[in-house]
């Protein structure tokens, strides 16, 4: 008879004040026979708060792809793991994808433990719509790269939310107003959970003022919130879009022409192209 394979426990830990973790994570930490964690020293830090003694296997970025098969034999044999990362809930820009895919494709039973989230606890206080939101992970290092990363997301309605460091805050705010102008409001969360917890509200040159007058908001980790486009400066770009792929369908193919358009407008070429459509500007024979 084939052995019954374990589980594969995914579970959220505190972003900060370690009485944020729940009694069913505490219960499941307790019980795994070992725990793959991104940072074995901030784990074995809650492990002691939480009275918990387990094995401990170092999981992170640069030995994921070597690790994950040996994780996954270890759940095949019945063995039943959890994956934490640093803080908060692992995959959200921590490790842990790569295991989570392959356990999916094996078969095996994968089980989310919730919990902390610190792009969803600065959205919940934000202030700033929630409805839609899209999130977006760390931004690139250098600043042509990072530029054109926000110029990819300038006219998504939702709130944005992304991750930076302290050291690399003022480069991304600047390049924000740089690509985005300053007419949005924009929220900087920071050190969510701990004793200096703040959120800081303006526009991107109100908050740039003051991380240059203020060494101390430049410190820990942070959230940057980003109101989206606005519905003005959308319906514009949509009117634009149209106008150009009119004046373009009438003396070329509509693919020639939407993909022309596209390059002007910054619109999408497929989008482009099915609006030619509905327009009447489907002839390829001109």
């Amino acid at each position: 008879m084939r052995q019954q394979a374990g589980v594969l426990y995914v579970v959220a830990t505190p972003i900060g004040n370690l009485g944020d973790l729940s009694e069913r994570a505490r219960r499941v930490l307790a019980e795994v026979d070992a725990i793959a964690a991104e940072d074995t020293r901030e784990t074995r830090r809650l492990l002691a708060y939480c009275g918990i003694s387990a094995e401990l296997i170092a999981y992170h970025d640069h030995n994921e792809s070597e690790l994950t098969p040996r994780l996954l034999e270890a759940l095949e044999s019945g063995q039943n793991l959890a994956l934490v990362s640093d803080a908060g809930t692992p995959l959200i820009s921590d490790p842990g994808y790569t295991l989570v895919a392959a356990a999916r494709e094996r078969g095996l039973t994968v089980v989310p433990i919730p919990g902390a989230s610190a792009a969803i606890c600065a959205l919940s206080a934000s202030g700033l719509p929630s409805d839609r939101f899209l999130f977006l992970g760390f931004p690139p290092r250098t600043q042509a790269r990072r530029r054109a990363w926000i110029e990819a997301v300038a006219r998504e309605p939702g709130t944005l939310v992304l991750y930076e460091s302290a050291k690399r805050a003022l480069d991304t705010l600047r390049d924000l107003q740089a690509v985005l102008g300053d007419g949005r409001r924009l929220v900087i969360a920071r050190e969510l959970t701990k004793q200096f917890e703040t959120f800081l509200l303006g526009s991107a040159g109100t908050l740039i003022a003051r991380l240059e007058s203020d060494p101390e908001q430049r410190l820990g980790e942070m959230v940057i919130l980003v109101e989206g486009c606005p519905d003005s400066e959308t319906d514009a770009t949509h009117n634009e879009s149209i106008r150009v792929l009119r004046l373009l369908g009438e003396s070329m193919p509509l693919s020639q022409a939407a993909a022309l358009a596209a390059r002007l407008t910054g619109a999408k070429k497929n989008a482009l192209y099915r609006l030619g459509l509905e327009l009447g500007l489907g002839s390829e024979s001109r």
